[in-house]
């Protein structure tokens, strides 16, 4: 029961997340003069067209039976560089722009926590809106590090790889359809971890400190 409680919590949270995540990165191209996005009926944040098998579902899931914080991804949005009016800039933008709306939420969720901190349904902390405004902020913080991760295909990489010297870029990008595995070896391993939610764990502290919560 406590596992289907955490999927029904945290599973609209995470669509909603994963895909203002990508429609970011759709609007932030649109505005480099790439529409393709915008074409493709890719800028809305109905989560059906967003919807991938994989992230939005199985994994998820898994985490949940695992016992491990609930994850996921939508469907990457079609981008064409080659359609940006300004193109270093527009890659770097456009792949920030996704990690920067998870920051958004986070920070929004934060600040909501600050305002209802002194109402009687805020003073439990496993509380119902204590516990999905802390999820919002701990969830949207993974995702935006995540997706900073220079690797192949995350967001990261893409900013990394227009700032490389060209012979240095073309080996990063070379990685991409091994991506996926390598991330997921580095995931087994604890590797990526060790990264991760120490960066995570410190900007939410940070963030919550600085409301004095």
């Amino acid at each position: 029961m406590q596992i289907l409680m955490q999927i029904l919590t945290f599973m609209p949270m995470l669509i909603f997340s994963v895909v203002l995540h990508e429609v970011s990165h759709g609007v932030m191209a649109k505005m480099f003069g790439d529409e393709t996005a915008s074409e493709q009926g890719r800028l809305t944040l109905n989560p059906l067209p967003h919807m991938d098998p994989l992230g939005s579902v199985v994994v998820p899931v898994i985490c949940a039976l695992t016992h491990m914080p609930v994850f996921g991804w939508a469907k990457p949005v079609p981008i064409n560089p080659n359609r940006f009016t300004h193109y270093k800039s527009g890659v770097i933008w456009v792949s920030l722009a996704g990690p920067l709306s998870n920051l958004v939420i986070a920070m929004t969720a934060v600040v909501l926590l600050y305002f209802f901190s002194s109402q009687s349904f805020m003073s439990d902390p496993d509380g119902i809106v204590f516990s999905l405004l802390n999820g919002a902020i701990f969830l949207n913080l993974v995702l935006a590090v995540f997706n900073l991760v220079p690797i192949p295909p995350l967001d990261g990489s893409k900013v990394l790889s227009v700032l490389l010297p060209a012979s240095w870029s073309q080996k990063l990008d070379a990685l991409e359809p091994y991506g996926f595995f390598i991330l997921m070896g580095l995931m087994s391993m604890g590797v990526l971890g060790r990264v991760i939610y120490p960066t995570v764990l410190f900007i939410y502290r940070l963030m919550l400190g600085t409301l004095g919560l």
